[in-house]
């Protein structure tokens, strides 16, 4: 069993602070820890707006706190995010997202991710080593 606390982890290497300063991120289940998917505490910044398009990736994002918006880009759809809201990337969408408020979200991603990644120029995450041996 893996047990971890999210202020231990935001203590800790698994809190990931965007180089762009949109949102932090505590990643409470990685890579390492062999369960094929990967769960984060994201907080997204007030006035947050940025285009991410996980090729590597999928993700589901839950909204815990918060309000915004994610507009998907190959449709031009614009969903609202509030508290109990989920969106997923099930198709490996390009999208952007923007904060109206701080939002706190729940992250998942398929495949994991190891742990330190950012957004790379294409608003993705490189595929780790560790997820293409899982």
């Amino acid at each position: 069993m893996i047990v971890r606390h999210l202020d231990d982890a935001r203590r800790s290497e698994r809190r990931v602070v965007s180089p762009d300063g949109n949102w932090e991120s505590t990643r409470l289940l990685l890579s390492n820890d062999a369960m094929g998917f990967s769960f984060h505490i994201t907080t997204v910044y007030a006035g947050a707006d940025f285009r991410m398009h996980y090729q590597n990736h999928l993700e589901s994002v839950y909204c815990m706190s918060g309000t915004g918006e994610v507009q998907t880009l190959a449709d031009n759809v614009t969903h609202a995010i509030r508290p109990g809201t989920i969106y997923i990337l099930n198709r490996n969408d390009e999208h952007v997202l923007r904060a109206h408020t701080e939002m706190t979200m729940a992250c998942v991603f398929n495949p994991a991710v190891s742990g330190k990644e950012v957004h790379n120029a294409q608003g993705a995450y490189e595929l780790s080593a560790a997820a293409t041996t899982q």
